[in-house]
């Protein structure tokens, strides 16, 4: 035996999991130079497309819980990029977006349009597929839900 290990054989979700990985370190520098990370980027969007959100239906959006959406929206509000109109103890936290954390936002999704043509230029039929996966998971949602 020549001491070289065979190349294992592809797998789908192993390769997925890699072009995943690459691209979210990509994103991550683009938002970090905006002051988010990628689960306050989520929560942020969570709240700009549902004004007045609870915390725990913000949790179950994003998969967190709840106090850790609590711990996230805290520094997004200490950012001056979420306002809660109710911040205090046993009250419903009626939650929305700055116009600080609109820009910022607005800036996110300037970032992430360019990461988007970038990987659509070079892998177009990945880029067709996911979207093809993404229509079917969103259906298939519909269907139960």
């Amino acid at each position: 035996m020549s001491g070289r290990s065979a190349r294992p054989p592809f797998s789908p979700v192993v390769s997925l999991l890699t072009v995943s990985a690459v691209w979210e370190a990509r994103l991550d520098q683009e938002l970090r130079e905006l002051g988010l990370t990628t689960r306050k980027y989520g929560l942020l969007g969570h709240i700009r497309s549902t004004p007045g959100i609870s915390f725990s239906e913000l949790a179950r959006r994003s998969r967190i819980t709840v106090q850790s959406a609590h711990t996230a929206v805290r520094s997004l509000v200490d950012a001056g990029l979420v306002a809660d109109a109710t911040a205090h103890a046993g009250a419903a936290s009626v939650l929305r977006v700055t116009d600080d954390g609109v820009r910022v936002l607005d800036a996110a999704e300037q970032r992430l349009a360019v990461l988007d043509a970038e990987f659509t230029a070079g892998a177009a039929g990945l880029s067709d597929a996911l979207e093809e996966l993404q229509d079917g998971a969103s259906s298939a949602a519909t269907q139960t839900g």
